[in-house]
């Protein structure tokens, strides 16, 4: 399973890169709106540092098919390296569809059920993105939809790569590696938490303290 990062923080962004985990990176409106900044300005920058699939979302408040494909046309512009993303609606589906066949990459957000996610497959999405963590929230298995979808896309051959999101923690990762999921697009927090674990930490505590015992500082 691969590694996008969510969010617009270019820090963040520069942080992660530079591990060399993440080859890609997901925004969303709410996130960008939490820069601060232009739009264009931040997908520009994102894109200077990550060389790879940089998702840009259509506004908000945009819900007619062609408002949505002219939007996603001009995100497609800024860098060759965009994806469009485009929420799980009827209107969302008809903009996929041209979009696709224009060849412009595309990634179906909001999707909460396996027959939402093959419908955005058939429509020619790139990527579908399932939000496990907004299902848990509800008490309903966020990954248990993650493998009915892998399930679902290995059955009938289909191409289109799933994109974990609305990733809460580590085990979720794990969780969703299992599962089948091509992309976990995780907040530096989670990647950052990941890294960790308290025999790792108290092992290189340790080596710390024999080495200077017997080499000194």
């Amino acid at each position: 399973m691969k590694f996008f990062i969510d969010t617009a923080n270019v820090e963040d962004i520069k942080k992660a890169n530079d591990m060399g985990v993440i080859c890609g990176v997901t925004t969303n409106p709410s996130l960008i709106a939490k820069e601060g900044r232009v739009f264009e300005e931040v997908i520009a920058e994102i894109a200077s540092i990550v060389d790879g699939a940089i998702s840009g979302e259509v506004k908000a408040t945009t819900t007619d098919a062609e408002g949505m494909i002219a939007e996603g046309r001009e995100i497609a512009k800024i860098h060759p390296n965009m994806v469009v993303k485009i929420p799980m609606t009827v209107e969302g589906l008809k903009a996929v569809k041209v979009l696709a066949a224009e060849g412009i990459k595309t990634n179906v957000t909001l999707i909460f059920s396996a027959n939402q996610a093959l419908l955005a497959a058939r429509a020619g999405a790139t990527y579908v993105s399932p939000f496990l963590g907004r299902l848990d929230d509800i008490s309903t298995r966020g990954t248990d939809l993650i493998r009915e979808i892998a399930e679902m896309f290995e059955v009938a051959g289909i191409e289109t790569e799933i994109i974990a999101a609305s990733v809460r923690n580590p085990i979720h990762v794990t969780d969703c590696a299992l599962a089948g999921a091509d992309i976990a697009t995780v907040p530096y927090a989670v990647i950052e938490q990941m890294t960790h674990h308290p025999l790792t930490d108290a092992g290189i505590e340790k080596f710390k303290k024999d080495y200077i015992a017997v080499f000194g500082e």
